[in-house]
């Protein structure tokens, strides 16, 4: 169960080094193996490979109305290793798509990790705190 966030830096190269706390379980039980996609959020979904395989079989069995979706986590999907020493590369493409260049913030939602440029994560969770009201508050509290 992945969760919290971590400030990163990519390097001139585009590769991030995974925080040691998921690193070490990421590699006894995925042998460091991460599939990454866009989302339509604006970030970059990070799953662990076994995971992302059983995504990728719901995804592909949307509907056609759902097309654009398909489009959009399947056709970017990217397959990554971690190196020796922990970090992973990012495409440029993927980068480029989600404004990606230094700064990032790793979130882990449970069985995944969301990727974001951190001062667009900042500006995205002020944005929706603003604007969203929501009932799951009805079900859940602090």
């Amino acid at each position: 169960m992945f969760q919290g966030s971590s400030a990163l830096t990519l390097d001139a190269k585009g590769r991030m080094s995974i925080p040691t706390r998921h690193r070490d379980a990421l590699l006894q039980q995925e042998q460091g193996r991460l599939t990454l996609t866009r989302h339509p959020d604006g970030c970059l979904l990070v799953y662990p490979r076994s995971v992302w395989e059983e995504k990728r079989e719901q995804i592909a069995r949307f509907p056609m109305s759902a097309r654009f979706l398909q489009r959009l986590l399947l056709g970017s999907a990217q397959d990554v290793d971690l190196d020796s020493a922990g970090r992973i590369l990012i495409a440029s493409e993927l980068r480029a798509a989600v404004g990606l260049e230094r700064d990032a913030m790793l979130l882990g939602m449970a069985t995944h990790f969301e990727l974001w440029n951190a001062q667009e994560l900042e500006r995205r969770q002020a944005q929706d705190l603003a604007e969203n009201s929501t009932d799951v508050f009805d079900t859940f509290s602090f």
